[in-house]
């Protein structure tokens, strides 16, 4: 009997749209889901529960590396995991596909962590000129920084039921954000640091009148 094609998709935030990823899965018998990002595995619920629904002679198909993870140790780590177990993966971008047979072919293994290999690397450059345009536009001073993804109430509400001992991982599923941010948003870090008060400046009374504590000078006095 044919094993279940199981899909996995993930978008970084619940504001992206995993539309484009389902239809490069095309049909598939189970689907899961992420919308966190992929730094951490530990995040990513659906990929949890993907990897432990998989059975021997079933196949995992993704969109394309960067969708199962984010570093070639990451990515090593869960194929070789899945064709241990007999299960295959499948990278629909790529046009890849590694089997349980091919676990042990050499030019697989080279194959997949050259490809694994480009993607971690071309992510770095992307970071790097990120962090160059930062720079640029602090030097400009035009910087704002990331923009936060809750709201002042949001961000009330995280925490005060942080302060009354609430889970943290409950508050980042009930947000549809990450564990990191929620940390972020208690210890105000980045965008959610405390805003500065605004400065308390001395009321204008115009160029043409005096300040109420300037002396007006006697025009019969020599200056």
């Amino acid at each position: 009997m044919p094993g279940q094609i199981v899909g996995y998709a993930r978008v970084s935030s619940t504001s992206q749209n995993l539309a484009r990823q389902l239809e490069a899965l095309g049909a598939v018998d189970e689907l899961f889901t992420d919308h966190q990002s992929g730094k951490s595995r530990a995040d990513r619920a659906g990929l949890a529960d993907a990897l432990r629904y998989v059975r021997r002679g079933d196949t995992l198909r993704v969109a394309s590396m960067d969708r199962l993870a984010r570093s070639l140790i990451d990515l090593e780590q869960i194929v070789s995991d899945l064709t241990a177990r007999k299960v295959s993966v499948e990278f629909v971008k790529e046009r890849l596909t590694f089997t349980p047979d091919a676990a042990a072919d050499p030019f697989a293994t080279f194959q997949r962590q050259l490809i694994g290999a480009v993607a971690e690397l071309e992510r770095s450059l992307i970071r790097e000129r990120q962090r160059e345009g930062i720079d640029l536009a602090k030097a400009r001073g035009v910087y704002k920084g990331r923009a936060r993804r809750l709201t002042d109430e949001q961000i009330a509400h995280v925490r005060q039921a942080a302060a009354a001992g609430a889970n943290k991982a409950k508050l980042a599923t009930d947000l549809g954000v990450s564990r990191r941010l929620i940390y972020d948003v208690i210890a105000g870090n980045g965008a959610y640091a405390a805003k500065p008060p605004t400065p308390c400046l001395p009321p204008s009374y115009g160029d043409e009148s005096p300040l109420p504590f300037t002396e007006t000078p006697d025009p019969s006095e020599p200056v």
